[in-house]
């Protein structure tokens, strides 16, 4: 499955890209920077709905179940770039714990997988937001494809 998601994910690379080389050519520096410029990411994560919507270039692509901050714990709201990425990272913070695709977008808040997939759609975390382990490795995939410049997280309340 997760090689059917791969090439789900680089077809929708190589459509937006070919799209934007269609609309703004190939040939000088200037095309590949507007080229660049117009393939873009933006994760929009709901707390109130506990969502997350990926569009590419504006169109929808994905939505996905995610966990936020639980009960005294805060997950911090606004548009943000991601700052580092890593395929598995464990937590300073919280007894070495799994982050598996973790994509940090301010200080040590991420964008990850988890294993309580059970608790997706209800507040459980201790600030990160958090996937399903498919959703989080497609979503960390996108963010290598487009590039942390063209990806932005967006966080509502």
């Amino acid at each position: 499955m997760y090689t059917a998601i791969s090439a789900k994910l680089i077809n929708i690379a190589a459509a937006v890209t070919a799209g934007t080389v269609l609309l703004f050519g190939a040939g000088n520096g200037v095309a590949h920077a507007a080229n660049r410029a117009a393939n873009q990411i933006v994760a929009r994560i709901s707390l109130s709905q506990q969502t997350m919507e990926v569009l590419v270039d504006g169109r929808p692509t994905f939505a996905w179940k995610v966990s936020t901050g639980g009960k005294g714990h805060v997950t911090p709201t606004g548009s943000f770039k991601p700052t580092r990425m890593h395929q598995m990272w464990y937590s300073r913070k919280y007894d070495s714990a799994p982050m598996p695709h973790s994509v940090f977008f301010k200080g040590g808040y991420a964008v990850h997988a988890t294993n309580f997939v059970k608790r997706l759609g209800q507040p459980a975390s201790h600030g990160c937001v958090r996937l399903h382990p498919d959703n989080a490795a497609d979503f960390y995939q996108l963010v290598e494809i487009f590039g942390p410049a063209n990806t932005r997280i967006v966080i509502i309340k």
